[in-house]
């Protein structure tokens, strides 16, 4: 979502808290006038009250609102110039009757001010353009007004106006400002985001197999320590490229570089999200198995070389590389050397017996008998 539709929902979230507002003055109004003829000297008879001054302006407000609500379900286009053309209808019929208060003028301010909201010049313009032609035509047309005005206020109520739209025209403008500066400021701030994301990464990721890379590991090794004294299991392997010095000698560095791509990449294709996986060095991975049984992480570890034992490489004249595997448990209460010494005990006898295999605790207790 662009920032021209969240400004677009933004706006109709304030056109329809407009809306509730106008329904909430209305009914306000109605309640404030029944007050006061039940309860004050109000200068007319019951009929002329109830349907001159609330039943008939009350229908009316309430239509204007209607029919601005009907209109923003269906073209929500028109919803900004329907909505002040119905605030002004209301600020009208309310001073209309109430037009004996002096103050009661001001209330053409407010649709100006309100307007403000949505940062749109254009829209305040036009907006107090309707406060005065709504003041001219009370002033025009409705006698009482007029007769409550004095000279004062035929200069003073047009000034106000002015001046309310000046107010707002300068809290658009200096809004705009803002908003321009803020944006400025959360882009600055969501490119060093980016920025400090990209270095974070590059930081703890091996460039060329993008597995995460020795500091890394031990990171993430000492973690996988406290969660196993924890009583949270987890399993360690170690894997090493058989003869990989040879492939190197002979075929060269460049070539090297894309088995151990390769080789990464298979091992990132069998491990789960929850497990991690390292270049550990030259040629050597790490896996840290996570959420799993013992069995379950020697059927990936195993099926990891496998995978490679059966992969052939271009480079190398369509033949396969091979890799040898050591892996192991954690047992409650060893540490972090001691753990690592063991499979890499593990691996280093995979490779002396034979290469491509994966050897486990058990498998080299029964390797030691045989022998």
């Amino acid at each position: 979502m662009g920032p021209s539709d969240t400004s677009a929902q933004r706006q109709a979230k304030w056109i329809k808290r407009f809306l509730r507002t106008y329904w909430l003055v209305i009914a306000l109004h109605f309640a404030a006038q029944l007050w006061a003829f039940l309860f004050l000297s109000y200068p007319m008879g019951p009929h002329e009250f109830y349907y001159d001054v609330l039943l008939y302006p009350t229908l009316l407000m309430s239509a204007v609102v209607g029919l601005t609500q009907f209109v923003d379900a269906i073209a929500p286009k028109y919803s900004f110039v329907l909505l002040f053309v119905s605030g002004t209808i209301i600020a009208m019929m309310i001073i209309h009757l109430n037009m004996d208060i002096r103050i009661i003028g001001a209330l053409m301010l407010l649709p100006i001010f309100a307007s403000a909201i949505f940062f749109r010049l254009d829209l305040t313009l036009f907006t107090s353009a309707l406060q005065a032609a709504a003041f001219f035509i009370l002033y025009r047309w409705d006698y009482w007004f007029k007769y409550y005005l004095n000279d004062f206020d035929l200069i003073a109520v047009p000034l106000f106006l002015l001046v309310g739209t000046l107010v707002a025209g300068i809290i658009i403008i200096n809004g705009r400002e803002l908003a321009s500066d803020l944006e400025a400021t959360l882009t600055a701030k969501q490119n060093l985001m980016i920025e400090n994301a990209v270095i974070r990464k590059l930081s703890t990721t091996d460039a060329l197999t993008g597995l995460y890379n020795h500091i890394s590991f031990h990171e993430f090794y000492e973690k996988a320590l406290e969660y196993g004294n924890q009583g949270a299991p987890f399993h360690l392997a170690l894997i090493d490229i058989d003869n990989f010095k040879r492939i190197n000698d002979k075929y060269g560095h460049r070539t090297g570089d894309a088995v151990l791509a390769r080789v990464a990449k298979v091992i990132k294709e069998n491990i789960s999200p929850a497990d991690i996986a390292s270049r550990y060095g030259g040629e050597e991975f790490a896996i840290l198995f996570f959420e799993k049984s013992y069995e379950e992480a020697y059927e990936l570890a195993d099926r990891v070389r496998q995978q490679l034992s059966e992969t052939l490489h271009e480079e190398l004249e369509n033949t396969a590389v091979t890799v040898s595997i050591g892996l192991k448990s954690y047992s409650e209460g060893a540490t972090k050397e001691q753990l690592f010494e063991e499979v890499d005990e593990l691996l280093y006898t995979a490779k002396k017996s034979g290469k491509n295999t994966t050897l486990t605790p058990l498998q080299q207790t029964r390797h030691l008998q045989s022998v």
